[in-house]
């Protein structure tokens, strides 16, 4: 009988902790050895965080930015386990810790762990570069739950950084964030960001080209974080003995590769 991967679950308590403890529980190939919050954090059903790390093969993270970039800095110390990221919203300091952390230990982080999503920016790269900056002007909208704190969402800016790649740019050089006021003209290649918050939107992403005479809409809606928890189910699988690194979805799903 093949050996089962062992997971752990960081950010149990969290709304998407919980999902993913219903799902790796439910998958007979997987293993829940442990589930932690920030060390120390108390709760039932939990252990530590270095007895969950002690035990796992590999660690799922959906919490936050900085306990992310900790968590990733802990496991590169004891030489693994491998880590799943699916945090959002980090700054540079965060993401140098975790390109350090990946120089020791494997580790797959994604703005989304959608399969449809992923499809999505392989789509807006290539039409970003077949439709210039002097063809169209680009829009991204996202609209999620109102208790989502980070703003544009990283799926929002994985698909801003797959129109830039389309393009040519860096994404920081044309991102526009927010509008407010007279601010006059658009330029050409810029990429806009727009946000809707409120309610309980699990998820909606689309990305429009914007012509003089015509628009085209790319679009995914997400209808219940199973999709999330599948796909980061799917990344543990993948990354579980890998070299260390840093990968992302497109390379778990193959998709560097075609």
């Amino acid at each position: 009988m093949p050996q089962l991967l062992r997971i752990a679950i960081a950010g149990a308590l969290g709304r998407m902790g919980r999902q993913m403890t219903e799902a790796v529980v439910a998958d007979p190939r997987l293993e829940l050895v442990g589930r932690f919050r920030r060390p120390g954090g108390p709760g039932e059903g939990l252990v530590e965080r270095d007895t969950a790390l002690s035990l796992a093969d590999v660690v799922i993270d959906f919490t936050t930015p900085a306990a992310s970039a900790e968590l990733a800095r802990a496991c590169a110390a004891r030489g693994g386990p491998a880590l799943v990221i699916g945090s959002t919203g980090f700054g540079a300091a965060e993401l140098e810790t975790i390109a350090g952390a990946a120089r020791k230990i494997a580790i797959v982080r994604s703005g989304s762990y959608s399969l449809g999503l992923n499809m999505l920016t392989g789509l807006v790269e290539r039409a970003a570069r077949a439709l210039g900056p002097g063809d169209c002007d680009i829009e991204i909208l996202e609209a999620h739950h109102r208790m989502k704190v980070d703003a544009p969402s990283g799926t929002a800016l994985m698909l801003g950084e797959a129109a830039a790649r389309g393009r040519g740019v860096e994404l920081d050089d044309v991102a526009k964030r927010a509008r407010d006021g007279v601010v006059g003209p658009r330029p050409a290649g810029e990429i806009g960001f727009a946000v809707l918050r409120g309610g309980g939107i699990v998820g909606e992403h689309s990305v429009s080209f914007l012509s003089e005479g015509e628009t085209l809409t790319l679009s995914h809606a997400a209808g219940d974080r199973s999709m999330f928890a599948r796909g980061a189910i799917a990344a543990a699988l993948w990354v579980a003995g890998r070299q260390p690194g840093e990968y992302d979805m497109h390379d778990v799903l193959g998709f560097g590769a075609m």
